[in-house]
């Protein structure tokens, strides 16, 4: 019977897997090699080895109310899109009210994490750890969860690039990245089109004299705000999005989002436009990069083919001379050296796991990786679910299917389809059709409006009490930190034709006469009671909506 549980980490996986297993029953022992909680979010002022790292201006491009623990809104009076600073003082609120610093041991690293010799019928697993002295342990924990991250091994591709021994100027890994004061008046070339390369071109393009930006492929560019300055994932990650996204053919959505995002910018005139379709990958989340490339403080380039003396070589056969600094932003190493090697199975010595989570391999489920995955939605919600699926999977109450099944997976997963099914093994997902017959004002929220984390708290097991609240407020949340200046409320009146109330109406109807044929006059009894029980809907709806 799994008991104690190695946690590796106390970043913002970390911390919520602490939580989870006390939730559970469950007995947590969190390792962190740092003085501190936070992982890569806590910004350090210069590089430490084996560590993640981040940039001082770096602003996290999910909204607050979309990346949030479910169970823990951040302060209405925090920004939409925060500052590392901020996000990591939500870590500390989050771990002190939930008390989760006593399972921590700081200043703790992990050497080894090996099976036991009766793994097979125990599950259970050897760590062994060395503290700030430099003195080895060894532990024995029923199950171990991996919030190590995998920002820490950068790959710098220099040897793919000719005459890189010859270049005069500096080389480095964006892991190294911290600021544009050293760029000053100088020309740059930063290599990689993915957020940090958007963002680091940006701000160098700020100071120095020149910024180029070459990118391999190209990327489709999309801002943080959407309509009427409102979050954008917000507007786009919702369950009525997704049914659509399910039922509409690929093409057609492809071409509607790629004419919305070119109505902004050309992406073919910027030079952004990229080989692949807007769907297949995940778009870049940058609000400035046109606005630079329109200044001409940043300009397109395609891949870097090798170096000269003094410059860069590009494949389109340009050369840009006197370049004093090229930064690589071409991503890490996900490996994980203390964990057996047979885990890694992949066709590149990868890890390979079912569901972004569980090692296909093992006899017994005992060992979860959190948050090695790619999607298009924030990462915190699917991290907690994770592990909110994983005890269960530990404590025999979630099973997984054979081996063979398991070897078919992905590191790109859809967003809500992905925590649904997470939501439906832990018993959480939420019932969107018995909402719209029991709650039609939580209804529209669920359905329409974005899939906040709070959604996997209504029912089921770590229900929240404060879950329905917490939906119901969350755009009085959003507008919170805007409302810095008082300006008088404009009258305005719903309009008939297209009220809430008709649309939930015509809802509840149609799904009493689809459901059945032979009771239609008890259920449409039924259904007229529900909706006298709604008579704030119109007003509340209202307000949600402006």
């Amino acid at each position: 019977m799994v008991r104690r549980v190695a946690v590796i980490g106390a970043g913002n996986s970390g911390l919520v897997c602490i939580k989870t297993c006390v939730d559970e029953g469950l007995e947590p022992v969190c390792f962190e090699s740092s003085d501190d909680i936070g992982g890569l979010w806590r910004y350090k002022e210069s590089l430490e080895p084996e560590r993640s790292s981040i940039y001082r201006s770096l602003v996290v491009n999910t909204s607050k109310e979309m990346m949030c623990y479910s169970d823990f809104p951040m302060p209405a009076d925090y920004p939409n899109y925060m500052h590392n600073s901020q996000l990591l003082q939500y870590f500390r609120l989050y771990a002190d009210h939930f008390d989760l610093l006593r399972y921590i041991r700081f200043q703790t690293t992990i050497r080894s994490v090996t099976q036991r010799p009766d793994f097979s019928a125990s599950g259970q697993w050897d760590i062994v750890t060395t503290n700030g002295e430099g003195e080895e342990e060894s532990h024995v924990f029923d199950a171990v969860m991996v919030c190590s991250g995998h920002y820490t091994k950068p790959v710098l591709p220099l040897s793919d690039f000719p005459g890189n021994e010859k270049f005069s100027g500096r080389c480095l890994h964006s892991l190294e990245y911290k600021d544009a004061d050293a760029y000053r008046g100088k020309r740059a070339v930063v290599v990689g089109i993915g957020n940090s390369g958007g963002d680091i071109a940006v701000e160098i393009s700020r100071s120095a004299e020149k910024t180029f930006l070459s990118t391999r492929q190209g990327s489709w560019v999309m801002g943080r705000m959407s309509g009427n300055g409102c979050p954008m994932d917000m507007a786009y990650v919702t369950r009525l999005n997704n049914v659509l996204m399910l039922l509409l053919p690929k093409s057609l959505l492809n071409w509607a989002v790629e004419r919305g995002l070119n109505s902004r910018y050309d992406h073919r005139l910027y030079g952004l436009k990229p080989k692949h379709r807007v769907m297949d990958q995940r778009p870049l989340i940058n609000d400035d990069l046109p606005v630079r490339i329109f200044q001409g403080a940043l300009v397109m380039k395609p891949n870097v083919k090798g170096f000269t003396a003094s410059g860069v070589v590009f494949e389109d056969g340009t050369v840009e001379e006197n370049i004093d600094t090229v930064v690589f932003c071409t991503g890490y190493n996900g490996n994980f050296p203390f964990l057996p090697p047979a885990l890694s199975e992949g066709p590149h010595k990868e890890l390979t796991l079912y569901k972004s989570v569980f090692p296909p391999s093992l006899s017994q489920p005992t060992l979860a990786v959190m948050g090695v995955f790619q999607t298009r939605g924030p990462i915190m919600p699917i991290v907690e679910m994770q592990a909110r699926w994983a005890v269960k999977v530990f404590s025999g109450l979630s099973r997984l299917p054979p081996k063979e099944k398991m070897l078919k997976t992905s590191s790109f997963i859809h967003y809500i389809p992905y925590l649904d099914f997470m939501a439906e093994e832990v018993g959480v997902r939420p019932n969107v059709l018995r909402l719209l017959l029991s709650d039609p004002v939580l209804w529209v929220r669920v359905f329409l409006g974005p899939c906040t984390p709070y959604q996997y708290r209504l029912t089921g097991p770590g229900k929240w009490a404060g879950a329905r609240q917490a939906i119901l407020t969350q755009w009085e949340r959003v507008a919170r930190p805007f409302r810095t200046r008082e300006l008088p409320e404009p009258e305005s009146r719903p309009s008939v034709l297209f009220s809430p109330w008709l649309l939930v109406s015509a809802g509840v109807v149609t799904i009493a006469v689809v459901l059945s044929k032979n009771d239609l006059v008890p259920l449409l009894q039924g259904a007229a009671r529900v909706l006298d029980q709604s008579k704030s809907f119109l007003m509340d709806f209202t307000v949600w909506s402006r």
